[in-house]
């Protein structure tokens, strides 16, 4: 059979159209699918490390709910053991008071520094400097270790000891203190 001019025409025109339409289906419509499709796949891996830390983070918080009733005793506890009222006020005589008993007479406490205590809101830690001019060593060290054993809020940083090259019985002592206050 053969095809007339026309009819060759109408085939390869229909030819031409179909192959248009194919090219444009796969441009228009299935390229740009698959494009947001590969998209949502790389979206999806970035998203899955977040997804696994959100979920760790959620248990973390659960866990820490968990243990809020224990917190609350133990903050509950810790308020009780601070005196009320400024620490300026109450601290350095206490000091005094305590160092009085073990013997050491002179005590003088100032304060250096503050700081947020981050664990645990509404409290800070303030840092003392404690100074004794003349003290017996075998007194101080038993001081000393008392009050760090006894005294849970009160956490000793650093000792300074210097011996006086005239009274060699005789030693200045200088401690650092932590202890931890409500704001």
């Amino acid at each position: 059979m053969k095809l007339t001019k026309e009819e060759t025409q109408k085939v390869v025109l229909g030819a031409m159209l179909m192959i248009i339409c194919v090219y444009g289906f796969y441009e228009f419509l299935i390229g740009p699918a698959i494009n947001s499709q590969e998209m949502a796949k790389k979206n999806v891996e970035t998203l899955e490390p977040k997804i696994a830390l959100e979920k760790a983070q959620i248990n973390k918080t659960k866990n820490l709910e968990a243990k809020l009733p224990e917190a609350r005793v133990i903050l509950a506890q810790v308020g009780a053991m601070i005196p009320e009222g400024a620490p300026m006020a109450w601290f350095p005589p206490r000091v005094s008071e305590y160092f009085k008993k073990q013997g050491i007479d002179k005590v003088t406490a100032r304060s250096n520094n503050e700081s947020i205590e981050k664990d645990m809101p509404g409290y800070k830690r303030l840092n003392w400097g404690v100074e004794i001019p003349k003290v017996d060593f075998a007194a101080f060290a038993r001081g000393v270790a008392e009050m760090e054993n006894g005294e849970p809020l009160l956490e000793i940083q650093g000792l300074d000891i210097e011996v006086s090259r005239d009274d060699v019985s005789v030693q200045r002592a200088n401690l650092n203190i932590n202890n931890l206050v409500r704001q």
